[in-house]
């Protein structure tokens, strides 16, 4: 038996860091995902980097024996496809023999996602909070809406947050990603208007580099903190608490984009997600809307 060298791991690990961006809890589930195909392969006296097509299956089939869940093995069976690549795409292998394995079927639940209407109701009772409080709250939703960002780039976006032309964010994302993200002129106004008030939320004599200054521990407002808003707009609004959230707002955002037209590659960018696959969610969206278009124009329809 060869023994296990963890420096092509290491290797690959360095390379998902370097080269994809992976952030450090996606390289640590990484790493966890290979100590656990290693563990398997070593009470067969093998290792990862000597594996095979058959000990892969193998592999599968005991974590499906084991009763782990179809999200669990889809996730460890990425991994090994993303180290087999490596070691073929760097000449440490002669072949890939995760290329002739076929992932589990996953039922991907659907998003949660509030109607046009909703998110309306939403805006207009946050208009009716007074003072810079409620333009914080308009600004933070309008955003949201707006822009489908991560509730953690919503938040520690920093001050200025516009780009030159005034338009766009420049948001970082996962794994330190940028991207450009455009703003309607709804969001703008509400943007410019808590501008004007932001210095309500600064200490006393005291500059903050973030667009929504707090004097939490990170020093801008907490992710916590606007769920809690969100929770209190809800209720206002006479909307299901359990139904707002700002991810529900994030799906509403490419939701409602693609019921009106946008295509799925443009709202991934938008989402800023790595792999289209993840914004494939949203694909009932478009099947919806395809099933539309033909009952409306097909000439044999109805």
């Amino acid at each position: 038996m060869a023994k296990r060298d963890s420096r092509l791991e290491d290797a690959f690990l360095e390379m998902m860091a370097a080269e994809r961006g992976a952030a450090l809890n996606t390289l640590e589930s990484y790493r966890r995902d290979l100590d656990y195909f290693a563990e398997w392969l070593a009470r067969k006296r093998r290792n990862p980097c000597d594996a095979g097509t058959d000990d892969i299956r193998g592999f599968i089939k005991q974590m499906n024996k084991a009763g782990m869940a179809a999200s669990t093995v889809a996730r460890r069976l990425s991994t090994l496809r993303q180290f087999y690549r490596f070691l073929y795409a760097d000449g440490h292998r002669a072949d890939d023999p995760s290329s002739a394995i076929d992932g589990p079927r996953r039922d991907r639940p659907l998003p949660k996602v509030l109607g046009q209407g909703e998110v309306d109701r939403l805006l207009k009772a946050a208009r009716e909070a007074e003072g810079p409080q409620g333009l914080r709250l308009v600004c933070l939703l309008e955003l949201l809406y707006a822009s489908g960002l991560r509730v953690s780039e919503l938040v520690s976006l920093p001050h200025p947050p516009l780009q030159d032309d005034q338009r766009f964010l420049l948001v970082r994302g996962k794994g330190g990603r940028e991207r450009l993200v455009p703003l309607s002129r709804p969001a703008l106004d509400a943007m410019a208007a808590y501008l004007r008030a932001r210095y309500e939320f600064l200490a006393p004599g005291r500059a903050s580099k973030w667009l929504f200054p707090s004097r939490s521990a990170s020093g801008h407002l907490t992710r916590h903190r606007f769920g809690q808003l969100l929770k209190e707009l809800a209720v206002q609004a006479g909307l299901p608490v359990g139904r707002v959230s700002p991810h529900v707002l994030r799906h509403a955002f490419a939701s409602h984009l693609l019921s009106n037209g946008a295509d799925l590659r443009s709202v991934q960018q938008m989402l800023g997600h790595a792999d289209i696959s993840t914004t494939q969610i949203y694909t009932h969206v478009l099947e919806e809307r395809l099933k539309q278009l033909v009952e409306r124009h097909h000439p044999l329809a109805g």
